[in-house]
């Protein structure tokens, strides 16, 4: 069996990943991976760069994006918005395209300290992408790590619509012991799904 990473931040992700798109794919081919994605913060910079050096070393690229979605119209500067992370693939053609349309009207449209995107859009452009419930700045593990069940299903129930056959619960080892916990809930989550 072999181990894919779905979730990596290159030095394309400021202050959250420091690999460079080369080193991400000679470490994957180290480590025995057939497959790597990239899914940098709400910016798709270094997709082109990864796909041609995945591709010309016989690693399969998954490419994605780590979206920043609000609570709100994507378009809003209210400043009590909550804003979660979303982690998305494309799983063919048309999910690359989509995207590009999401990460495309997020800084066009959206962009308020991070470029947004929200459940409309979502739901408008999910055809071709896989949704993934993201880090701890997830709406999910959030709610989860904060003894929010209820909340953590109501989401989970409706990133499930948005994304049918496609929304998955994302589970880390970070050492964070918020982690810890979330973790187990979303173990829980998922069984109760």
């Amino acid at each position: 069996m072999s181990f894919v990473h779905l979730h990596v931040h290159s030095c394309y992700s400021l202050l959250d990943g420091a690999i460079k798109i080369d080193d991400l794919v000679k470490t994957a081919l180290s480590m025995g991976m057939p497959a790597v994605a990239l899914t940098d913060h709400g910016q798709m910079y270094g997709l082109w760069n990864f796909y041609n050096a995945a591709t010309a070393q016989g690693l399969k690229p998954i490419l994605g994006v780590e979206a920043y979605v609000t609570n709100l119209d994507h378009a809003s500067r209210d400043q009590n918005e909550v804003r979660s992370h979303l982690t998305l693939l494309a799983k063919d053609m048309t999910g690359y395209r989509n995207l590009c349309k999401l990460i495309s009207l997020a800084n066009i449209e959206g962009f308020y300290n991070r470029p947004r995107v929200d459940y409309a859009l979502l739901s408008q452009f999910s055809q071709g992408l896989y949704a993934l419930s993201g880090c701890l700045q997830g709406e999910i593990p959030r709610a989860l790590a904060s003894g929010k069940q209820a909340e953590a299903r109501a989401a989970a129930e409706r990133y499930a619509k948005i994304f049918p056959d496609s929304f998955y619960l994302e589970v880390q080892e970070n050492s964070l012991p918020r982690q810890s916990i979330a973790n187990k809930a979303l173990l829980e989550l998922g069984r109760q799904m």
